[in-house]
């Protein structure tokens, strides 16, 4: 009886071993695409378009689409707010400034950009594997289910929208912003010819 147990677990300690390198490996380079987001939102694009590609060529999964869209919908529902919702909590953290004269606290998400990221590149990936598999090739009528989730999206977008400006904020990162100076005098004026 013991043999038995013994050389089961022999046997998937190559497979285990197998996993652990792999793992590591992909969180390297996981780590290592952290500060590239172009690149990294290039490549999800990519997949995407392979993605939508698959599915055009096929005529079919929509099925699959339509949940891929669903979680997508999810996914941005957590990415848009910020951490700490003013409406909801009021805690010690950093809030949102409400005033001009508020102390400036950056904007800290609620689902990171990364993670965000990771999810939706994950989920792309994942329906792309099910669009091989005729059991997922559920048929329905996609008219329908493309207007359905029009509406969860317009819906949920006016609700962030409209939480978005009562508070004050955007969550997009435009990069540092520029403050025009006062402009010389010297310079307008030497640039007059009369």
């Amino acid at each position: 009886m013991e043999g038995t147990g013994g050389s089961s677990a022999s046997a998937a300690a190559p497979v285990n071993q197998w996993w652990l390198e792999f793992s590591k490996m992909f969180q390297y380079y996981l780590d290592k695409s952290t500060p590239h987001t172009t690149y990294r939102w290039i490549g999800t694009v990519v997949i995407a378009s392979i993605y939508v590609l698959r599915v055009f060529y096929v005529q079919g999964f929509y099925i699959v689409s339509y949940g891929l869209g669903i979680y997508l919908l999810n996914l941005l529902i957590g990415f848009l707010p910020p951490l700490v919702d003013p409406e909801v909590e009021h805690s010690d953290g950093p809030l949102l400034p409400t005033k001009g004269s508020d102390e400036f606290k950056p904007f800290i998400r609620r689902l990171p950009e990364f993670k965000f990221w990771y999810s939706f590149t994950k989920a792309f990936c994942i329906a792309f594997v099910m669009t091989f598999f005729s059991v997922f090739d559920v048929p329905v009528f996609w008219p329908i289910l493309l207007c359905y989730w029009i509406v969860l999206f317009v819906l949920t977008m006016r609700r962030q929208i409209a939480h978005m400006i009562k508070y004050k904020y955007i969550p997009l990162n435009l990069g540092k912003q520029k403050y025009g100076g006062k402009k010389s005098s010297a310079s307008s004026s030497g640039s007059r010819a009369d």
